[in-house]
């Protein structure tokens, strides 16, 4: 029949480490590392990725205004009436 839970399967030729969760240390070098790697790449790839979104909101502000310049009426069309 089947192994009992625990014993399933065995695994040859894998090495696994582990450590125990007392010696961890919880977020190491956030602060000392993480956040100037964070504004490194930030720096990086401002030039990449900023105009693009530049070109999509003046192009999104531009038909937005288009569409609502549409929907009014032209009151030169409207002078001559009672």
């Amino acid at each position: 029949m089947g192994r009992e839970f625990g014993n399933l399967t065995r695994i040859r030729h894998v090495i696994t480490y582990s450590l125990s969760p007392f010696e961890q240390r919880a977020l190491p070098h956030v602060f000392s590392k993480g956040v100037p790697n964070m504004l490194r790449r930030v720096r990086e790839s401002f030039f990449r990725v900023v105009p693009q979104f530049v070109v999509f909101y003046l192009v999104y502000k531009w038909g937005t205004e288009e569409v609502e310049k549409s929907k009014k009426k032209n009151p030169a069309a409207y002078e001559n009436d009672k």
